[in-house]
């Protein structure tokens, strides 16, 4: 199975709303000026029977992580897998958010955790093909799904290696055209 992705449809009306801190910005109101903290952002797995398309199961229904299973789709569990999964980790944990106009119209705004997403020492024997990435900070909302060929793993660590930061590349990107 190709690796597909999508980005949660809670997510995209979460932004313009300014719901996720990827970074570190001085944000001006009307009535005072102030410096937020940086949202902290995990990756749970689920098992193989998940579906990412935009009208699917896991993504599209989805507004927020939740234990045991979102929308019928079980999280994994296994030895030292703790339910929730692990915190998105790096100094810092993501690449600055960037945006790149291609044309006069058309842009993208992108960004990619600095460091592989790992999960050390498990065993999960039943198979899992997908994660999900949320912001535990802001109440467990979800930010997106993505998949990857079906796993098992015994006693060994699993690394989600990220990709370049880039237009084409990066793992969360918004574009117009």
């Amino acid at each position: 199975m190709a690796n597909q992705q999508a980005m949660c449809t809670s997510f995209i009306g979460q932004l313009l709303n300014g719901g996720h801190q990827f970074g570190a910005i001085t944000l001006v109101s009307r009535t005072s000026l102030t410096s937020p903290t940086v949202d902290t952002f995990k990756a749970a797995l689920y098992t193989a029977t998940a579906n990412t398309g935009t009208s699917t199961t896991l993504c599209a229904a989805v507004t927020a992580y939740a234990s045991i299973s979102v929308n019928t789709v079980p999280e994994v569990v296994g030895n030292n897998y703790s339910a929730g999964g692990v915190t998105i980790t790096g100094s810092p944990a993501w690449n600055a958010p960037t945006a790149t106009n291609s044309t006069v119209t058309a842009g993208t705004a992108f960004t990619t955790p600095t460091a592989s997403i790992t999960y050390t020492n498990v065993t999960l024997t039943t198979a899992f093909d997908t994660v999900l990435i949320y912001n535990s900070t802001q109440s467990n909302t979800a930010v997106s799904v993505h998949t990857f060929g079906s796993q098992t793993i015994t006693s060994g660590t699993f690394t989600l290696t990220m990709p370049a930061n880039t237009t084409a590349a990066a793992l969360l990107r918004i574009a117009t055209t």
